[in-house]
């Protein structure tokens, strides 16, 4: 039996794959490395953390020795492991230059020395920056515009480097946002779901005119599965369901869903450097098979109802450690 080594695998994107992956690949382990930040949290895992097929250790992703340790027991790896939210990266950008950048090329230094095959790197539509008009392709220049954007767009060409340099089989993704269960409740969605069920204000940037892709986080696993099996080393494959909307769009499906009103949006000052517009091509990724399975707006229902259902692990959160804004 083969093992899978995901790293970040206790995050959002990490946990809802490593899910998915027991389910679609019985003949696979898979071993759950993470840090367990703040935004890495065991209680997104503990559905299948008794799973005889999976395994959890806790460590840093910059750490050397320990990755070298490890990397031996892997046959193949996906690398969720990430700093990832934009305002964290405008107040303090170190850690995302850490993790982003030099705690991949430690992964890479090792996965390639153990010949670990496939290694799939997971990325953002954030590295294109804003768009005008039209849609980003793969071969779209990078004109990232946050530290955390630059951040990982840095890392894309560090592994794409390790494939034009040594042929090491490195995979790209840059997925669209996603949205769904377990996502930490700083991100746009789940902090307006879980700010209306408290009762609270949903705090709007601008206008809220600012438009995004918008991804269920099980199309997204779908997607990285087939670029895991199916994808070419050395390839980019952007990620997206193509559900383009506007934050005031969204922020009116949310009230609507909960019975809210527009008094309910506090419209606060504009982030720094706010890219207006996101927009990817999946030319590529349809190629390989992909078709999402979710309905924009039942996925958001369905990712309601779950906030809805499941207080005792969004609650504590909005307690500890982080101030919403």
């Amino acid at each position: 039996m083969k093992t899978l080594l995901v790293t970040g695998g206790s995050g959002f994107i990490g946990s809802n794959f490593i899910r998915r992956f027991l389910l679609t690949h019985n003949d696979w382990k898979v071993l759950n490395l993470d840090l367990l930040t703040y935004a890495g949290n065991p209680e997104n895992c503990k559905d299948f953390s008794g799973n005889s097929r999976y395994e959890f250790i806790q460590g840093d992703i910059c750490d050397g020795a320990r990755i070298k340790n490890l990397m031996p027991k892997a046959n193949a790896l996906i690398n969720f492991a990430a700093e990832t939210h934009v305002d964290r990266s405008i107040d303090e950008s170190q850690s995302f230059l850490l993790t982003n950048i030099l705690g991949l090329k430690v992964l890479l230094d090792h996965a390639r020395a153990c010949r670990v095959d496939p290694f799939v790197h997971i990325s953002t539509d954030e590295v294109y920056g804003s768009l005008a008009t039209g849609s980003a392709d793969e071969d779209a220049p990078m004109a990232p515009n946050s530290p955390y954007s630059a951040a990982k767009a840095s890392g894309d060409l560090l592994a794409r480097s390790y494939w034009k340099t040594y042929g090491y089989p490195v995979k790209i993704v840059r997925s669209s946002n996603n949205f769904g269960p377990y996502q930490f409740p700083e991100k746009v969605i789940p902090l307006f779901i879980t700010n209306l069920l408290e009762g609270k204000k949903v705090p709007l940037y601008g206008k809220g005119e600012n438009r995004r892709e918008w991804i269920y986080v099980e199309d997204n696993c779908d997607a990285i599965q087939i670029v895991f099996d199916k994808g070419e080393p050395g390839e980019i494959y952007n990620i997206s369901a193509g559900n383009e909307i506007s934050n005031r769009e969204l922020t009116t499906h949310l009230l609507k869903a909960l019975g809210a009103g527009d008094e309910r949006i506090d419209y606060v000052q504009d982030r720094p450097g706010h890219d207006f517009r996101y927009s990817i091509k999946t030319d590529k990724l349809n190629q390989l098979g992909f078709k999402p399975r979710w309905n924009f707006h039942e996925a958001l229902k369905q990712t309601i109802t779950w906030y809805q259902s499941n207080p005792q692990w969004w609650k504590p959160l909005k307690r500890d450690k982080f101030t919403l804004k």
